[in-house]
């Protein structure tokens, strides 16, 4: 057995034994063997008359205290080996113990505790001396000569004193039967008994402020000790404590999604009760601090809250996900970390639910604290009120039911004892969970209101025995955590409930028990039995994930053998490099391939325009000086209106164009498709947030109006080229235009007799309409662009003597195609006569009848693509790119950072089998620690 420095620190707990929640331990004698103490124990003049000086023992113990300082303890103390030589012998010890329990279960059972400076504390009597005196000094010394000092010198002395009050009690019970009537005897033995009933449960709770002193005492002392190896610890890697291993543990499991039938059965402690019933004030109360936000009614607890407590020399509180350390000895610091848990809470819940499966954790250390992990969950109700979702009451049982499900939670149910217990709702869930209570605390909140409003005290005493419900417990205790104020601190709730059960009946008349009472034996009793739970099932849990990993890994390798083991993050951090390159490949764009592409769009996106707006027009008038004015006209007022914004958004598609070209294109055999899904999102969140430069349209609107205002061709090759443009443009629109007329009259002749395809009605009335315009076009070729109304009459009338009737709409519709096709017809062959008129050019067309100012048209448009595309792949590559870089490096930060995201971004069976390999690892590795540290601490 390893005997560590703490135990003797701590010395109330070194004799308890085995005294666990079953009411069997020795601080319960004192009410369960009341009769036969009343006739063994002398009267209080008597016991008054034997007591010591108590005032040399509190010179002892400031001796003691002064000896105890950090710096004379450290070198007076001796190693852990030394220690244990020195220690008594434990067997002999334990046989001491069985001596004296005879002894105590024959009626004398005079001791509820012993504690001391040497682990002994003789039971306190009234007027803070010790019950029992030793009979002289002399005595003591020859004991002492023959028993070594220490534990069992004590325990033998105290036996020999229990013989003596024996047969004094014997003797004084003799006298009694003799000297008096056997009426007046037992009005005195029930005298005596009363009295001596009230001086024991005096000298219980003097005994208990003595023990709790020594406990304050002890606690100060363990803070100074633990203070200085805090400041220790920049000179040596600091050891995580036992319990901050395990809850790693649980933070990780709560993130598991066990698909694989490896369930999380590893123990915590599952708070549960009704709404208001006092859950969240009993675990403040073994935190030691009011951490939880607080509702005069409502429902607070939103989401379980999961708080690790363990012991440090500092009394603070942090969140799993945060470096922040909240001091909660400071007042501001509660006030924001009850805050931020509330905020937390309302993040959690999603729109439209009142509560949220998501956990919250929390760790809370300071001096003294009982070492184990509690989960808050929300307090079960029986009814959905206005302003809840309707699902409420099904979700907080769905939640309370998977925490309590797992067959190793230990399930701290809190009842309100100030209401009915035929209202609770959680008894009836409780024992449906754990039907034989082999792992339930029940705990009975605000017993002061309930000894002050139940009629029947009784019924109390029901509840604590386990009588009143069906459900079953392990054990029973009855706690008040305060006055119902909010303001209340955690020291006066618990002065005031020491108070109140110093003076309660439901103790003084037996109805509960001293183990049963108080947070801070439920707060040892259930650190008790979370440890037991623990040391009991964690090698098992650790077998079922080895056994787990096992699979995962064999089905790895048969599914993904030539694969590494990628989970999402870092399948995210390989995308991102891979979006990052390119990325990067835009800058490798050449010049001429910029220009190009956006040349070509540009025109696509305005030849419509050009044709329609600014040349067509312009050719109708009759002759070159009219020309020129009117396209000069629409050239300008199409610069400053239109032209600017239309290469601006051409630059911007032709660059997104790129982008997704190079975003989704394969690279051969190294291409994964994994990827795909998050480069899309990747892109288009990019190029959302991507604006161009606005002063881009400024500067284009002067540059390409500078290039439209000049109409010098300087050479044949530049004609030639505009020629070129003309031509291939008339060509493009002379085609469309003949597919239109196709469309409008239906299939030729030759299809008709081929491919079996006849004509519509509404086909047959257009192709006469067509026929009958064409007559009328060849008879005037140079006919105006618009139908006069007598011609619209006239082809309808031929049309009417041929049997077709005909619209006035349909004959202006199908006359604008006619003229179409013939007017571009017509500047084709223009297009042809001009490719030998550069020379009539450079004389301005002087005595010559051939005009080309078309030509000259179409140059400046082809001029001001070229110079317009120059100018905006300038912008490109000068600063586009780069902010569109930029803008790409922000969003794969902002993916990086929301969990959510790249999990809908990054699926697929490759990506779950990874991510729970991982997981059952990193499980598998820290239980494995956990386990060999716990131990180490046996």
């Amino acid at each position: 057995m390893n005997v560590t420095y703490e135990m003797l620190l701590r010395p109330p707990y070194l004799l308890r034994g085995d005294t666990f929640l079953g009411g069997g331990g020795i601080l319960t004698t004192f009410f369960l063997f009341a009769d036969k103490l009343s006739k063994a124990l002398p009267d209080s003049e008597e016991l008054a008359k034997r007591l010591p000086d108590f005032e040399k023992l509190g010179e002892s113990f400031n001796v003691l205290k002064e000896w105890l300082s950090s710096d004379k303890l450290s070198k007076a103390l001796p190693d852990s080996e030394e220690l244990v030589k020195r220690l008594p012998d434990l067997q002999k010890l334990g046989e001491s113990f069985s001596l004296l329990k005879e002894w105590l279960s024959s009626g004398h059972n005079l001791v509820s505790e012993v504690i001391g400076p040497s682990d002994l504390l003789l039971l306190l009597g009234p007027g803070g001396e010790t019950a029992f005196k030793a009979t002289d000094s002399q005595s003591f010394e020859s004991s002492d000569k023959q028993y070594k000092k220490g534990l069992l010198g004590e325990l033998i002395l105290l036996q020999d004193q229990l013989k003596q009050h024996e047969e004094e009690a014997r003797r004084a019970a003799g006298n009694i039967n003799t000297g008096s009537p056997q009426q007046k005897r037992k009005a005195t033995d029930k005298e005596k008994v009363d009295q001596l009933q009230e001086e024991l449960l005096q000298t219980q709770l003097k005994y208990q402020r003595i023990l709790e002193r020594l406990e304050k005492e002890n606690k100060d002392l363990r803070k100074l000790l633990l203070q200085k190896d805090d400041k220790g610890i920049h000179h040596r890697k600091l050891k995580k404590s036992l319990i901050d291993m395990y809850s790693e543990v649980l933070d990780i499991l709560s993130d598991y999604d066990a698909s694989y039938n490896t369930q999380d059965h590893l123990p915590r402690v599952i708070v549960v009760g009704d709404q208001s019933a006092g859950k969240t004030s009993v675990l403040e109360m073994i935190a030691q601090a009011r951490i939880f936000p607080r509702g005069s009614g409502e429902m607070m607890t939103r989401s379980p809250v999961k708080v690790t407590l363990s012991e440090g020399p500092h009394h603070v509180a942090m969140f799993k996900d945060s470096s922040r350390e909240f001091d909660l000895t400071k007042e501001a610091d509660l006030a924001a970390l009850r805050d931020e848990i509330e905020v937390r809470m309302r993040k959690s819940v999603k729109n439209g639910q009142t509560v949220s499966p998501e956990t919250i954790s929390l760790s809370v250390k300071g001096p003294g604290i009982q070492r184990m992990v509690l989960v808050d969950l929300p307090g079960v109700i029986s009814t959905v009120t206005s302003g809840m979702a309707p699902d409420t009451k099904e979700t907080i049982f769905s939640i309370s039911k998977a925490y309590m499900q797992n067959p190793n939670a230990i399930i701290l149910c809190i009842q309100d004892g100030s209401v009915d217990a035929e209202r609770s709702i959680v008894t009836d869930l409780v024992s449906q969970m754990d039907p034989q209570g082999r792992r339930t605390i029940f705990v009975l909140t605000k017993v002061d209101l309930a000894e002050k409003n139940v009629a029947s005290p009784s019924r109390i005493q029901q509840i604590i025995e386990g009588k009143l419900f069906p459900m079953k417990a392990l054990g029973y205790f009855a706690v008040v955590t305060g006055k119902g104020n909010s303001s209340e601190s955690i020291d006066s709730i618990k002065d005031y409930e020491e108070e109140f059960f110093q003076g309660s009946s439901l103790l003084k008349k037996g109805m509960l028990k001293a183990h049963q009472v108080t947070t801070k034996n439920l707060s040892l009793a259930v650190s008790d039995c979370f440890w037991k739970m623990v040391r009991a099932s964690v090698e098992q849990q650790a077998d079922a994930f080895k056994a787990t990993r096992f699979n995962l890994e064999t089905e790895w390798k048969n599914n993904y053998p030539r694969l590494r083991e990628l989970d999402r993050s870092e399948l995210f951090e390989k995308a991102k490099n891979e979006i990052l390159d390119e990325v990067i490949s835009l800058t490798q764009v050449t010049p001429k391939h910029w220009e190009e592409i956006l040349q070509k769009t540009l025109w696509e996106r305005v030849s419509t325009h050009v044709i329609e707006n600014i040349y067509l027009p312009a050719a109708q008038t009759m002759n070159s000086g009219t020309f020129n004015t009117t396209v000069d006209i629409k050239l300008k007022q199409w610069t400053d209106k239109q032209l600017p914004n239309k290469a601006v958004e051409v630059a911007w598609e032709t660059l997104q164009q790129e982008f997704s070209r190079f975003m989704t294109e394969q690279k051969g055999k190294e291409h994964d498709d994994i990827f795909d899904k998050l480069k899309e999102a990747v892109k288009e969140e990019s190029i959302k947030r991507h604006k161009w430069n606005e002063q881009a349209e400024d500067s284009l609107r002067v540059i390409q109006h500078n290039a439209l205002e000049d109409r010098s061709i300087s050479d044949k090759q530049q004609w030639d080229a505009a020629i070129h443009f003309m031509e291939d443009t008339l060509k493009s629109r002379l085609k469309d235009t003949e597919s239109v007329i196709r469309d409008m009259v239906g299939p030729d002749w030759r299809e008709r007799w081929l491919s079996w395809i006849s004509r519509n009605l509404e086909q047959n009335t257009r192709n006469e309409t067509k026929n009958e315009l064409e007559k009328m076009l060849k008879v005037n070729e140079d006919h105006p662009a618009y139908l006069a109304s007598d011609e619209v009459t006239t082809v309808r009338k031929n049309l009417e003597t041929r049997g077709v009737e005909v619209d006035p709409v349909l004959i202006k519709d199908t006359w604008h195609q006619v003229y179409r096709r013939h007017f571009l017809k017509t500047a084709l062959g223009h297009c042809n006569l001009c490719r030998r008129g550069f020379y009539y050019y450079q004389r301005h067309f002087v005595d010559s009848e051939l005009e080309c100012n078309d030509v000259v048209l179409f140059w400046r448009i082809q001029r001001m693509l070229g110079i317009t595309a120059n100018t905006l792949r300038q912008q490109l590559t000068n600063s586009e790119v780069r902010r569109l870089e930029k803008n790409v490096k922000e969003v794969l930060e902002d993916f990086a950072e929301d969990n959510d995201k790249k999990v809908n971004m990054l699926t697929g069976k490759r990506v779950q089998l990874a991510e729970d390999l991982k997981k059952v690892r990193e499980i598998q590795e820290k239980l494995e620690a956990f386990i060999e540290a716990l131990h180490q601490e046996k």
